[in-house]
């Protein structure tokens, strides 16, 4: 384990600062840092065993009710990042809690907290965590309570 994360046991992705991800201030654009979130999140998920076809499947899903993200520091084009990702709460009702953090070269460079909440893909309304949901999930939650 690298002693800059700030959780124990992350999913870990390894990531490149491309080109394309390079806005006109010569950085990578803060969208991008939340497209990197998203797809490592994705990843986590499914080699938990849940990917989004699970999702439709259930017509259940754990959908974003709060973000907060603070940016550190920049990255630049060839910036070898180090995306880790945490399921740090989970209720198993309803709402669940995952962190992020990405590094470069040991140092974090950003942080980024989702609030999620189950929802029904047909009604869009809250809904309780549906049982395969609890039985991927609560292997991977690392209570920061």
């Amino acid at each position: 384990m690298n002693a800059a994360w700030d959780y124990p046991a992350p999913y870990v992705q390894n990531l490149a600062a491309a080109a394309d991800d390079i806005d006109a201030l010569g950085h990578v654009n803060n969208t991008r840092y939340l497209r990197w979130c998203e797809g490592i999140a994705w990843q986590h998920s499914a080699v938990l065993g849940l990917d989004d076809r699970d999702y439709v499947q259930l017509r259940r899903a754990m959908a974003i009710r709060h973000a907060e993200y603070d940016y550190l520091k920049a990255c630049f084009p060839g910036d070898q990042i180090q995306a880790g990702t945490w399921i740090t709460r989970c209720d198993f009702k309803l709402t669940m809690e995952r962190r992020f953090q990405l590094l470069v070269a040991g140092e974090t460079v950003f942080r980024g907290c989702w609030q999620l909440i189950c929802i029904n893909l047909d009604t869009h309304k809250p809904v309780r965590i549906p049982p395969r949901f609890t039985e991927v999930y609560q292997r991977a939650v690392l209570d920061t309570c």
